[in-house]
């Protein structure tokens, strides 16, 4: 949906899931009963239909399913604010009856939040608003059943307030299903490659990396490549960029180009430098940074199978380069064909824990 054909009459029919509607049933919204209502102490006076069950809490352990959808559609855009820590709770979403995850992700890094702290984001695909507001823009089709789940895996409840946006309509033969995948290495072996996708088999498009790269070293760390192995590739790639802030639409290490002593933070629709997080000098004494890269207009293709990887480089002395061992997360963003690839196991808790 863009603007120039908003006007377009489509045969869609339009769905919306929240905790005040967990089905997302036509006329079936603001229905929750006041005595089980998330919200019923401060609705008390007023009774059902009065935001009497605006949020859901997640106790530990538990896993919670945020949308169940029978039929053929497509998911158009997700808004959700969690409290706890963001690593702390799990997204998974499965298509047409999977039981392998399509999504299988930390709601933080999702949404382009890696380290816990706010950063507004604005772009095409995910924005971040005030005051941790996260929306998702990527369409999402299905054609039997679509189903999200939320885990908490903290010692401590968890309050989500979430917004599924839907549209049930057919879904045409040459549509394929979104994927997102996240990684986190900490610290990277040195010498170590990074990888940010692999094991991906079928055909389909990469339209998107996110990153949580914290630095462990003093010193510029962006010269490392970004590579793309694709159908049958081997020790050598199809694809080779030219440096980590080229890969993300920066140049000359995202210095200010006014004071050039400073990271120069910025936002756009398709790319970003969109978190800088400075050292203090006693506690947070590293560097961290939040990138972002939408291949929108310009998609990676592959027709059998797909490999992303990132090195990890500063410099050392006599202009030489200098392999790092940074703490270093991402998600990889595309669509394929079904079936999904089995994922790595995810990181435990603690492996997860931004320290």
């Amino acid at each position: 949906m863009e603007m120039h054909n908003l006007s377009k009459m489509e045969k869609k029919i339009s769905r919306s899931i929240s905790p005040e509607n967990f089905t997302g049933e036509k006329g079936k919204g603001g229905m929750c009963p006041l005595e089980q209502g998330s919200a019923r102490h401060a609705a008390r006076d007023l009774g059902t239909g009065w935001k009497v069950n605006p949020f859901i809490v997640l106790q530990p352990g538990e896993t919670f399913t945020i949308a169940d959808i029978e039929g053929s559609g497509i998911i158009e855009h997700i808004w959700l604010t969690p409290t706890g820590r963001w690593r702390n709770t799990i997204l998974r979403m499965y298509w047409d009856d999977q039981e392998q995850p399509s999504v299988e992700c930390p709601v933080g890094d999702f949404f382009c939040m890696g380290w816990n702290e706010y950063a507004q984001l604005n772009s095409l695909a995910v924005c971040v608003n005030p005051g941790s507001a996260f929306n998702c823009y990527w369409p999402m089709p299905f054609r039997k059943r679509a189903r999200m789940t939320l885990t908490n895996i903290a010692e401590e409840p968890v309050t989500m307030y979430y917004q599924i946006d839907y549209a049930l309509c057919e879904v045409a033969e040459d549509e394929a299903y979104f994927h997102a995948q996240f990684r986190r290495v900490n610290p990277l072996p040195y010498k170590g490659v990074y990888t940010i996708l692999d094991g991906v088999k079928g055909r389909g498009k990469y339209v998107g990396t996110y990153m949580a790269w914290g630095v462990n070293n003093r010193g510029w760390w962006g010269e490392g490549e970004i590579k793309f192995y694709m159908d049958g590739d081997k020790e050598y790639p199809t694809i080779c960029g030219t440096g980590t802030e080229d890969y993300f639409c920066g140049s000359y290490n995202f210095e200010d180009p006014h004071t050039h002593a400073n990271y120069a933070a910025f936002s756009t629709p398709y790319s970003g430098l969109h978190q800088v997080i400075t050292p203090d000098t006693l506690y947070s004494s590293q560097f961290r940074f939040g990138l972002y890269r939408w291949h929108i207009t310009d998609p990676i293709y592959f027709e059998q199978d797909l490999k992303v990887t990132i090195q990890a480089l500063g410099w050392r002395e006599g202009g030489r380069y200098l392999p790092l061992q940074d703490d270093i997360a991402s998600v990889a963003y595309w669509y394929q064909t079904l079936p999904t690839a089995d994922f790595p196991t995810l990181p435990d808790k603690d492996s997860l824990e931004v320290i």
